[in-house]
């Protein structure tokens, strides 16, 4: 039961039943809202208001991330087996470059989470509630059992609670119930073992005010909700992104080279009466050699960046695994208004039926757009522009939905009878009309009917948005339908402009350039979203209406969909079914919608695109936020999400090319030396610091041609560069070993030096030569990168002078020897050079 002020649950209550001041009182609250400092404390005690608390970003957190991956284990256990064996150097050795890794990682991470945190509460959910009888706008998670909400149009619900008062309430409830339409919202109370979709007086979390006003008393949060119960029933997991579905593959990948290669490795060695442990630590260094052992923070790093280099292109990223889809997108499906058009719609003037010019629409459209309690739209705001009527007093309302396409008020001005206004889309309000002519109202004969749609068309042709205008007298003031929308007087028609913006045309053709078709979807008519597209340069030869999309099957629309360039006079379920049958022929597909209705289609579509300014449950529902709602500002975030992308997929490259090569060459050198090619400790050290400059690789440059198409994740060509790559870089390890073993008789110390240092040099080389389609020399590399892998470079010709060379096992080598290296590794970087060459045109002969 619910325990008095404060109280925290209503799980086993029937709170739909109880009046209101009871309910009020029991949880210690009024209509003027809590107390701030009871508001708090309450918090402090039920917690976030949310269903499932995402994972707070702690120091410790990252730590432990760090070090409890499959590769920092195996790490761990080899250093374990060496101190059994009282092998205490290298026992300590492997435990130094673990622990240099996890801080490396730690660090990077720990940064980039916090930053990504930063941007994602930029555009938290966030509400308005009563605190003190003053309305505020908190976040959305600080809801707590006793609060007064403030609902509008277009506001998504944020917790359980009870209906205290209402203005022509509608709310879709099939998040929830499955019922296709709104259900009507108001005070009261209904039966203890009404059902959830009979309780009239309750809102619940994550469902849409579609039209009206509201406040609610807050009754369950978080989990305790009924959204809350489900979903922790079901503990549903987001769907794999391809970035997610990528890794993973490459995982199963490097698991199964991992294996073969320790199995072998070892035995071979083991055969050749080599030390037992020698062999299974060497074995072990070279399957953690393969992998890269920073991926995880590699890619947390890369996806940061691209976050906060989007986020100042005025993209806000809600999801960092969806980056790689909004790169690859290639279809872009999207409203006109506001987005290929102004947004600041203009009225034109008011048209009889004759289209002569006529005030008496305007007077009509300014009554019923004054007076409305729903959202005020862009077409509402230009009737208001011209002033708010004054003298009328309004007694009824009902409200807009998407399927009626109008909203009809009803008011009195002075002693004046009651009227019924109702304005829309010009096609449904002329629908419920049977006489036309406010001044001397006759009945509307087929003719007129057609002389009227027959204007319409003409001036939906030349690009302007009409609107319809219809009354009636009524002898009553409440108790109002849509029935009660018939037998209207037909009073004229509004016209307005909505002009493109001025540089959307250049947009369009620069996402044409970059791979993706921007396809139109629309409510307005097919006349009106025509013209604009030629406007904006957008092609209009396949048109597909509402109508045409309801006489086609799923099957059939998977076909046409792809072929279709405008999408128009839709509602709300059209969308969903466009981007799904889009998405069915294993096309991208963003969808950019701000509304109520857009809603479903966002949570359809692969890149779900909402703006700031958005309702809440478009902006909850969107992978990515705009801070403008503008075209170019997605096409800069689309470049910025390949840019991310391909520097992920850099790294990932770069390393197992040249990894692969090198832990292969070793593995098989083992086979016919009496010595091990690099102790156990030289291997990982050798990868410890292959792997420093590739933690920046996330501010390298990328060149134009990385980022003109969409780019998926392809494993099959991630395995072909490491195979490619990879042989190329033992054919050399070879030659080097010739060098070593026949020209300069190098000792087991020696060849470990000199092995060490053109192992490492080659791995440096070929992360600036296989970066890049591009002959290396024409591009180049950002600066941190280049300035960190001079670094290492210094450092490897460093460490056979060093004090502790002798416990790594490093000798100092002949100066003749050097320079061989050097010569070695630069005729390694001209034949990587080459077969990269070769290697894309292959490719690109392919596509």
């Amino acid at each position: 039961m619910i325990q008095g002020p404060g109280a925290t649950t209503t799980v086993g209550v029937a709170w739909w039943a109880i009046p209101d001041g009871q309910l009020l009182g029991d949880l210690g609250s009024d209509r003027a809202g809590l107390d701030p400092a009871e508001a708090a404390s309450r918090l402090s005690r039920v917690g976030p208001n949310v269903v499932r608390p995402r994972e707070e970003v702690t120091r410790w957190g990252i730590l432990v991330k760090q070090v409890r991956s499959p590769l920092v284990l195996i790490l761990v256990f080899a250093a374990v087996v060496s101190g059994v064996v009282a092998e205490w150097l290298d026992a300590a050795i492997i435990i130094s470059i673990v622990a240099g890794s996890a801080v490396l990682g730690f660090f990077q991470e720990y940064r980039a989470s916090n930053a990504v945190a930063e941007l994602r509460a930029r555009v938290e959910l966030r509400t308005g509630v009563r605190r003190a009888g003053r309305v505020l706008e908190i976040p959305a998670a600080d809801l707590v059992p006793g609060d007064v909400v403030v609902l509008a149009t277009g506001g998504l619900v944020p917790a359980d609670g009870r209906v205290l008062s209402a203005v022509d309430c509608h709310v879709s409830e099939a998040i929830l119930t499955g019922e296709t339409f709104p259900a009507e919202k108001s005070p009261g109370v209904v039966p203890a073992e009404a059902p959830i979709a009979k309780r009239v007086n309750c809102l619940w979390m994550g469902t849409t005010v579609r039209s009206g006003t509201a406040e609610m008393l807050v009754v369950a949060t978080g989990s305790t909700t009924e959204y809350g119960t489900v979903a922790q029933r079901l503990a549903l997991r987001p769907p794999e992104t391809a970035f997610e579905r990528g890794i993973r593959q490459f995982g199963h990948l490097l698991t199964q080279v991992m294996v073969i290669l320790v199995v072998v490795v070892f035995a071979a060695n083991v055969f050749r009466d080599k030390p037992a442990v020698d062999s299974l630590l060497f074995a072990i260094a070279l399957a953690v050699g393969i992998a890269p052992e920073l991926l995880p923070a590699i890619m947390a790093i890369n996806l940061a960046h691209g976050a906060r280099r989007m986020a100042e292109r005025g993209v806000i990223v809600r999801q960092l695994s969806s980056i790689e889809n909004l790169g690859s997108m290639q279809v872009l499906c999207t409203d006109k208004t506001g987005t290929l058009t102004e947004g600041a719609v203009t009225l034109d003037g008011g048209f009889g039926s004759g289209g002569e010019p006529t005030e008496y629409p305007v007077l009509l459209g300014r009554v019923n757009a004054s007076l409305q309690a729903g959202l005020v739209g862009p077409l509402d705001e230009a009737l208001l522009a011209g002033g708010a009527v004054q003298g009328w007093e309004k007694l009824a309302e009902i409200p807009f939905d998407f399927f009626r396409k109008r909203l009809s008020v009803v008011a009195q001005q002075g002693t004046d009878p009651p009227l019924l206004i109702c304005k829309g889309a010009f096609e449904r309000v002329l629908e419920v009309c049977s006489h036309v002519d406010s001044d001397l109202p006759r009945l509307l004969t087929d003719h007129d009917r057609q002389a009227l749609i027959t204007r319409f068309e003409s001036e939906s042709r030349e690009g302007w948005r009409v609107v319809g205008v219809a009354l009636k007298t009524v002898g009553k003031t409440s108790g109002f339908a849509v029935a009660d929308e018939q037998e209207m007087t037909f009073a004229g028609y509004l016209r307005f402009a909505d002009r493109p913006k001025h540089d959307t045309k250049d947009v369009i053709e620069d996402l044409d350039r970059l791979g993706v078709k921007v396809k139109v979807i629309s409510g307005d008519v097919a006349e009106v979203t025509a013209h604009l597209a030629t406007q904006v340069g957008l092609p209009t030869e396949r048109i597909l209406t509402g109508s045409d999309l309801n006489a086609m099957s799923d099957e059939a629309l998977w076909h046409a969909a792809e072929r279709t360039d405008l999408f128009v006079e839709v509602d709300p379920t059209h969308k969903e079914r466009i981007v799904t049958a889009l998405r069915r022929g294993g096309t991208v597909v963003g969808f950019l919608g701000d509304g109520v209705n857009d809603a479903p289609a966002l949570h359809a579509a692969d890149v779900g695109v909402s703006v700031d300014t958005a309702v809440d449950v478009a902006r909850e529902a969107a992978t990515f936020v705009l801070l403008k709602h503008d075209l170019g500002v997605l096409r800069d975030g689309i470049a910025e999400g390949r840019k991310t992308f391909a520097n992920t997929i850099k790294y990932i490259t770069t390393t197992e090319s040249a990894n692969f090569g090198n832990m292969i060459s070793m593995a098989a050198a083992s086979f016919f030396l009496p010595f091990l090619p690099l102790t156990a400790t030289q291997v990982l050290l050798n990868n410890f610091l292959s792997d420093f400059p590739a933690t920046t690789i996330a501010t390298d440059r990328v060149d134009p041609e990385m980022v003109a198409q969409p780019e998926r994740w392809d494993i099959h060509r991630i395995r072909r560069f490491m195979i490619v790559f990879g042989g190329v870089s033992s054919v050399f390890d070879f030659i080097t070993f010739g060098l070593l073993l026949w020209v300069f008789s190098a000792s087991a110390e020696l060849f470990r030096t000199g092995w060490f240092i053109e192992s490492l040099l080659t791995e440096l080389v070929i992360a600036l030569v296989v970066r890049t389609r591009r002959p290396f020399f024409r591009s180049r590399p950002g600066r941190l990168l280049l300035a960190s892998t001079a670094a290492v470079t210094a450092v490897t010709f460093a460490l056979p002078y060093l004090p502790f060379a002798d416990a790594l096992g490093f000798v100092i080598p002949p100066p003749g020897l050097i320079l061989s290296l050097i010569g070695v590794t630069g005729f390694y970087v001209v034949a990587t050079e080459a077969t990269k060459r070769v290697l894309y045109r292959r490719i690109q002969s392919e596509v």
